[in-house]
């Protein structure tokens, strides 16, 4: 029996793909990354906002038609789509053999053995398919896995579940309250990755600046961080998906004074109108974000990435021109921009002064062209600067390697491409000085020198 997947979203739902996978695995069934070899497919959803919804929902689509038309025997459906769409997807998808919500990944194997049995029926009903959706807030943290990020890099979840309970957002209902894994795993864990000969380690959770604060009664990344630095050898520590609100002293002077934490916050930060953040429903105002970004200011090279929602209902023209202002004042390193998703079962779902989505989507490319010019100048200023890459691999048709420098988060920032001239070969996870030569939009261009480590 062959298994396939399929991992959509973000990094946190590619964890728990990675935890299904060696479950798999353990049981003793066999991977193939191909889905028109396997025999059973499992989708890891997203639904976050509507794109994700509809990636998912073609996914599924995909899939059926190899099931009708190739040797598929069934498809698993898992992760929040699941979670928020239980119904609806066994009345309306009924291509899918079995659902697992987020607190049940776990019962992979299961669903896998119960859609083997029901493999040569057709059309079985909905109530006699393999469900599973154990209680999200009890479930589990952690697990072994399969990694499916480069032999370099990994993701490590520290936490699960949100409590900010922003008007917008469908998370807690989806992946319920938040919970902090115990320090001591998740060194462990980390541990784990330095022995494999992981580079660059991201850690990642809904909100990771406040981890700790349900264990310990304390705000603990900043120490969780120190202790993994400790106790590893990892040369790159990353962190992701951080709130202004939870920033402390105690973080900041941990990016001052650690080397290996990398100069690198990601600080979704949404809007800047006061108006705005209180409608929805984020903590602190437009001086507390201001006051945050002096503060991250101070250590000495921090890059900044953050999020922006434009079209968010009763946003006027006034409130968009100071988000506007603010972007250009603020010159962060990276930003994107999202267009306001409407999404059922979130309070804002119901506010009143929806906003055209032309007007959503002409507000989103302002600022989009307002950052790739800051993007531009400071990738400009770079020129002739030597910086660490990471290599990630080389690309046969432009002859060249390309790889992130530490100001680049994988997947979401740009690339470095690079050329050597030297005769040994730059391996994936090697350090290379790069002389930056070149800017194209986001990417940036060079000649390496001596790799460290090829």
């Amino acid at each position: 029996m062959k298994i396939g997947f399929i991992s959509l979203g973000c990094p946190k739902n590619q964890l728990d793909t990675e935890v299904m996978l060696h479950e798999v695995v353990a049981a003793g069934y066999e991977l193939t990354s191909e889905d028109i070899d396997a025999d059973i497919i499992i989708i890891n959803t997203c639904a976050f906002i509507e794109s994700a919804k509809q990636e998912a929902i073609d996914n599924i689509l995909d899939e059926a038609w190899l099931k009708e038309n190739r040797s598929l025997k069934g498809i698993i459906v898992t992760g929040c789509l699941a979670e928020r769409y239980r119904e609806q997807i066994l009345e309306e998808l009924p291509e899918v053999d079995a659902l697992l919500g987020v607190g049940s990944i776990h019962n992979i194997v299961d669903a896998i053995k119960a859609v083997e049995k029901q493999a040569k029926r057709k059309n079985v009903p909905a109530s006699e398919k393999y469900c599973s959706f154990e209680d999200k807030n009890t479930v589990r943290l952690g697990g072994d896995r399969v990694l499916t990020t480069p032999d370099y890099a990994a993701y490590l979840k520290i936490a699960e579940g949100c409590d900010n309970r922003c008007t917008y957002c469908a998370i807690p209902s989806i992946r319920g309250k938040f919970r902090s894994r115990p320090m001591e795993d998740v060194v462990a864990e980390a541990k784990d990755m330095d022995a494999l000969g992981i580079k660059e380690l991201t850690l990642v959770a809904q909100d990771t600046t406040r981890y700790g604060k349900d264990l310990y009664g304390r705000y603990a990344l900043a120490e969780l961080i120190h202790k993994i630095t400790e106790e590893t050898s990892i040369p790159w520590i990353r962190v992701l998906y951080c709130y202004p609100d939870k920033i402390t002293d105690e973080l900041v002077e941990e990016f001052k004074t650690n080397p290996r934490l990398l100069k690198y916050i990601d600080l979704p930060l949404q809007h800047i109108s006061d108006r705005m953040l209180k409608a929805m429903n984020r903590h602190g105002n437009g001086q507390t974000i201001r006051d945050v970004i002096a503060k991250l200011r101070t250590v000495e090279g921090m890059v900044i990435r953050t999020t922006f929602i434009v079209g968010f209902p009763g946003e006027t023209e006034e409130d968009f021109n100071e988000l506007a202002d603010f972007i250009t004042e603020a010159k962060f390193e990276h930003a994107g921009v999202f267009t306001y998703s409407r999404e059922e079962g979130t309070p804002a779902y119901d506010f009143e002064d929806q906003i055209d989505e032309q007007v959503k989507q002409d507000r989103m490319d302002i600022l989009m062209r307002t950052q790739m010019n800051i993007n531009t100048s400071r990738n400009e200023s770079r020129i002739g600067s030597v910086i660490t890459v990471l290599c990630e691999a080389y690309d046969p048709v432009n002859e060249c390697y390309y790889g992130r420098s530490s100001e680049d988060a994988p997947d979401i920032d740009g690339k470095v491409f690079f050329r050597y001239n030297g005769e040994e070969r730059i391996m994936p996870g090697s350090m290379v000085k790069v002389k930056v030569r070149e800017v194209v939009d986001y990417d940036v261009y060079g000649f390496a020198m001596q790799p460290e480590n090829a």
